[in-house]
Parts: C-alpha cells; sequence; structure tokens
C-alpha cells in the first residue's frame, strides 16, 4: 500500500474565507516503511497571512513574494498524491484546504475522489479518549524527538506525523536484532548473553501488596467475573 503522509500550512483557519494554502509537504510510506520520496514546495497565496497563523509557522508574506502560484504547483502536488491514501492529522482541515484550491482553478478534482484519506486525529482519540491529541502530545506520548520543532512547518510536521501514525498503528514496523549490521552479507547478527551471567533480580510483592491484590480478586468475583489468577494459583496443569 503506498499511503502520503501530508501537512499544510495557511494564510488563515477557513478556505471559504478566502484563506490559502503557503507551504505543502509530504513524505511517502509504501507497506509501513518510509522510502525517502518526499513533495515540499512553498506557495505564494496572494493574499496577506494572518498574524495568528503566523505566530504558528511563522511564514511571512516576504518570505512567499517570490515563490510559485499554486497552479503553478498544482500538477506536480497532485500527480505525487493520486492513488494515494493520504494520512493526516485533522483531514478535514487540510482537505478542505486542497480542494478550494483545485475549485479556484475551475479543476473538478476533488481529493477524495482520487486519494483514500485517513485521519490520525481521530485514530488518536479513539486510542487516548479524553488525552491531548496534538501532534507535540503525541510526540511525548510515543517517545519521539519533536524538539526542532519550535514552529510548524510542513514537511517536518509530515515527517513527524509519519513517525507517529506508524508507531499508533503498529507498533514495531521493522525487526533489528543488531543496531549495526556487521554480520556477513549485511545480516544483523544476535548478540547473545553470557551463561556466567549474574541472575535476574526477582522483586517480590509486599504483604499489604498482596492483600491488596486479593481483596480485588474478590471484588472481581462478587461482581461475576472470572479470576483467571486463582485458576492458574490452584490448576497444577499451569
Amino acid at each position: 500500500m503506498r499511503q502520503i503522509v501530508l501537512d499544510t500550512e495557511t494564510t488563515g483557519i477557513d478556505p471559504n474565507q478566502g484563506h490559502r494554502i503557503i507551504e505543502i509537504g509530504c513524505v511517502e510510506v509504501i507497506e509501513r516503511q518510509l522510502t525517502g520520496r518526499h513533495y515540499h514546495v512553498y506557495v505564494n497565496p496572494e493574499r496577506e497571512i494572518e498574524a495568528e497563523a503566523l505566530a504558528v509557522h511563522g511564514i511571512s508574506n516576504e518570505f512567499l513574494a517570490d515563490k510559485p502560484l499554486f497552479r503553478d504547483v498544482a500538477e506536480e502536488f497532485f500527480n505525487f498524491i493520486e492513488g494515494g491514501e493520504l494520512v493526516i492529522h485533522n483531514a478535514a482541515f487540510d482537505v478542505g484546504f486542497m480542494d478550494a484550491e483545485f475549485a479556484r482553478l475551475n479543476s473538478k478534482r476533488v481529493t477524495a475522489d482520487h486519494c483514500g484519506v485517513v485521519d490520525t486525529l481521530a485514530i488518536a482519540r479513539a486510542k487516548h479518549p479524553g488525552q491531548k491529541n496534538n501532534l507535540d502530545a503525541l510526540c511525548k506520548r510515543y517517545g519521539i524527538d519533536n524538539s526542532s520543532r519550535e514552529l510548524h512547518g510542513a514537511l517536518l510536521d509530515a515527517e513527524i506525523l509519519a513517525d507517529v501514525y506508524l508507531l499508533m498503528t503498529g507498533g514495531q514496523t521493522a525487526l533489528s536484532l543488531d543496531a549495526g549490521n556487521d554480520g556477513e552479507g549485511g545480516i544483523a547478527s544476535i548478540r547473545r548473553l553470557s551463561a556466567e551471567r549474574r541472575p535476574l533480580r526477582v522483586v517480590k510483592a509486599e504483604p499489604d501488596e498482596v492483600s491488596a491484590h486479593e481483596v480485588m480478586l474478590d471484588v472481581i468475583e462478587k461482581a461475576g467475573g472470572e479470576v483467571l489468577w486463582r485458576r492458574l494459583e490452584t490448576d497444577p496443569a499451569h
């Protein structure tokens, strides 16, 4: 499966009020592996950027003055994403802006007609209800380094979101037995532990912890639940 992790930066929050895309960042993922291919462009929006948006991404009209217009990059951008599954955090926002930009070109292109769309914000809310699920919070939750993310940037955010998405939807995506890849033929070697190593320390529960555990098991049984722990303790087969 070919997936495109995508992010945009804009002049404001509502394309229906004439706000425009000013940056697009995409990274390609095939069969849950980053391929190294990406698409990144800054776009002259032909209008002023709102102060609130400028505070978020730090991209100024002066910086964008010599950048291409959306109509100049639309075909290249569409060719990069066509047929892929778009992975976007708060997908309705970005897709709404993309469709508005295509509509300004009198194009009949609607993103959902040419691409699948996966909303990582919806996935995060389902997995972590009641918690913060913005990109910074997810990076912290999944141990992803986002220290270089002082301001929003479409390509950087797409790269970070790719890591978040892969961890959030499948955990480890590649087995690495050795970080070095120094084995013969490029195959990683297995590091075996010495038979003379000291045994692992066994930490046993304190008496008050055992008592609290038994109370909890009693509560579960009283409520009609099956306590597998006690079955394991009494079943000689285990």
